[in-house]
């Protein structure tokens, strides 16, 4: 989740923004609001934030004064204020943003949500980057993926998903400590991924590790049942497919 924190002493102005953001702004979630750089400033040093929205006269400094005391840096800021010629010196610092008062509903949107997606995809790089360093040491087969979900980005090793299942548009991981993580993207896609890598697709709505199957039951109409005696559904057109990959196992 996309962590924000509010610094703002007019409470108008305050509560105008909260109920903007949590209306309008998707998979973010406001942490704490302050109302002076002391109260600021103790929250940070032990919470890190992903973007701080920044009313710069407070009644005991300004948003420059918390900015001096952060020990970190990996945040984003949006200025609030009335007064341009704190303009120049909001971009000094490289503010993500710089809205004048009263704040306009639209840009605030438009504001947090670039830099939320402007976030979620260096977060995503960085991600890829250390699957790929891991899928690199075993060019033959896949060591790790990532997946995003609603909340945020996941890194899960190829080993530990025991079956994907398809639920219309979206694909859900099933792993071996029972976790599932739902994702936004077709079973299609993975299996594509996934196929070589020990994965087969034994039904259009199933994608199953072949490390996780225990036996083929030829009742029922046919199905794979897994090591956790999940029933998996065998489709007619993938049954001998099935089953010559699992008699070349053994």
């Amino acid at each position: 989740m996309f962590k924000i924190l509010i610094v703002e002493d007019e409470i108008k102005t305050l509560n105008s923004i909260i109920t903007i953001i949590e209306d309008y702004c998707n998979e973010v979630s406001i942490e704490k609001t302050a109302q002076s750089v002391k109260e600021a400033v103790d929250y940070l040093t032990i919470n890190k934030q992903d973007l701080l929205l920044l009313d710069i006269n407070l009644p005991d400094g300004t948003a420059f004064d918390i900015l001096k005391q952060v020990f970190y840096a990996d945040f984003k800021i949006i200025f609030l204020t009335a007064f341009e010629e704190f303009a120049l010196k909001a971009i000094k610092v490289s503010a993500a943003d710089y809205l004048l008062k009263p704040v306009n509903p639209k840009e605030l949107i438009e504001a947090v949500n670039r830099v939320k997606n402007e976030f979620e995809t260096a977060e995503l790089q960085k991600l890829k980057l250390e699957a790929l360093q891991a899928n690199s040491k075993s060019l033959d087969k896949l060591k790790k993926l990532v997946l995003k979900t609603s909340e945020r980005f996941i890194i899960i090793k190829i080993n530990d998903i025991v079956r994907c299942e398809s639920d219309g548009p979206y694909t859900v991981f099933f792993l071996v400590d029972s976790k599932r993580i739902m994702v936004s993207k077709p079973l299609k896609e993975y299996d594509e991924i996934l196929s070589s890598s020990g994965f087969l697709r034994v039904h259009k709505s199933h994608l199953i590790n072949i490390d996780y199957i225990s036996s083929y039951m030829k009742k029922d109409g046919g199905y794979l049942l897994l090591n956790d005696l999940t029933k998996i559904p065998v489709s007619v057109r993938k049954r001998d497919y099935v089953l010559n990959i699992l008699e070349n196992l053994i």
